[in-house]
Order: C-alpha cells, then sequence, then structure tokens
C-alpha cells in the first residue's frame, strides 16, 4: 500500500509540475561553415539534401521518402516512412523562403506521436567565405507532454547539431 501512495504521490508531482512548465519550447545551435552565405543557402534550401547530412533520415537504411513538388520552393514536401521508431512516419514541408538567407519547414509527426513543429535555419555571413548557419527547432507541447519539454535538449539537440556538423563535413570536403 505504501508503495501505491508513493506511485500516486509521484504522479501528482509530475502532474503539478507540468502545470507550471512553458507549453512552448525552441532549440538552437549554430555552426561556422567556410563557404560563401550563397553557396550554403543553395544547399541548404534543397530538402533531397538531407539524405546527405540528417542522422534522422540516416537511421533507416530501408526508409522511404517520398517528394512532392519543387524542390526548394515553398509547398515541396517530403514523406518519411520508417519501421525505425526513431525515425517513424511524418512528413516536412517549406513554408517560408528568404533568397539567400533562411528557410522554414513545418514537420508533421505521425507515428511513434503525433505533432507538429517547425524548424528555421538562418545564414549570416561571419565573412565573405564564412557564413554562420543557425538552426531553431521549436513548437508547443501541450499538458501534460509539456514536461518533455524538459528533456528536449537532450532528445533533439545532440542530432541537431551532429546534422549541422554534417552538413559542414559535406559542404567543406
Amino acid at each position: 500500500m505504501i508503495i501505491l501512495y508513493i506511485l500516486a504521490g509521484l504522479v501528482a508531482l509530475l502532474l503539478i509540475a507540468a502545470l507550471l512548465i512553458k507549453k512552448d519550447f525552441s532549440l538552437e545551435k549554430n555552426i561556422v561553415i567556410n563557404l560563401t552565405q550563397k553557396e550554403v543557402f543553395d544547399y541548404l534550401k534543397l530538402i533531397r539534401n538531407q539524405e546527405k547530412y540528417s542522422v534522422w533520415v540516416m537511421k533507416d537504411p530501408n526508409i522511404n521518402i517520398v517528394y512532392t513538388g519543387t524542390d526548394g520552393t515553398v509547398g515541396f514536401t517530403s514523406s518519411w516512412t520508417s519501421n525505425d521508431k526513431n525515425v517513424g512516419i511524418g512528413e516536412q514541408e517549406i513554408i517560408k523562403l528568404t533568397e539567400g538567407i533562411s528557410t522554414e519547414v513545418e514537420i508533421r509527426f505521425k507515428k511513434p506521436f503525433e505533432a507538429t513543429n517547425w524548424a528555421r535555419t538562418t545564414l549570416s555571413a561571419v565573412n565573405e567565405n564564412q557564413t554562420r548557419v543557425s538552426q531553431v527547432f521549436y513548437g508547443n507541447n501541450k499538458f501534460p507532454m509539456n514536461l518533455m519539454n524538459l528533456l528536449m535538449d537532450k532528445m533533439v539537440g545532440k542530432d541537431m547539431y551532429q546534422n549541422l556538423v554534417n552538413m559542414k563535413k559535406n559542404l567543406e570536403h
């Protein structure tokens, strides 16, 4: 009976914590790539290039990806299906492009969980041959799933940074 009370107390404590935690989350990762801003943007805006640098795409060699539209333009969609629970099922769509400066995609996860989040990547010149790439992943988790916001950097941040490292390696080769 004591164990039941302890478990009930822990659940109550987590629910109270969830009431106090922000529902919005935002993660940002940055890297400097030794190329011009135009060269980086021309690579980055093409969603198909993610096959060469995204750790999530590379986790499943049997992933099925379907592309719709013209890559590098607003409305282009990439849908994926994977039996790997770390990859799942979902799609992303380019929703905004500012030529040479930024891209924004809406990411709609279907499995292993349903969620809609966004990723914005902004470029800025460090000098004429170096570009800072700033990637922001953001969204909103409803109560009580907003407890995950406390772990978001551990769950996603490392992979976000690795994607940038992979992109840098591909572009600077």
